[in-house]
């Protein structure tokens, strides 16, 4: 489990359910293509882990990135 948090603005209650929707971006046009978090969402999924969002608006957000443990690998 890795958490990453920041004490910003927060994430609007409304826009929570939609932070890993494909081209979903609160900024105007030409300034991000809204797909960070989903390709960061299908990278984990991918690999058995899921993320968790908890927001409160003018206080901050704070993401966790939860991946199953695995076993090291051997040396080739």
């Amino acid at each position: 489990r890795i958490e990453v948090s920041d004490r910003g603005v927060g994430i609007p209650r409304e826009n929570l359910g939609r932070l890993f929707e494909p081209f979903f971006t609160t900024k105007p046009p030409g300034e991000g293509t809204g797909l960070g978090l989903s390709v960061s969402w299908g990278i984990v999924r991918e690999h058995g882990g899921w993320i968790t969002v908890e927001s409160q608006e003018l206080e901050g957000s704070t993401f966790a990135v939860v991946l199953p443990f695995a076993p090291p690998l051997e040396p080739a």
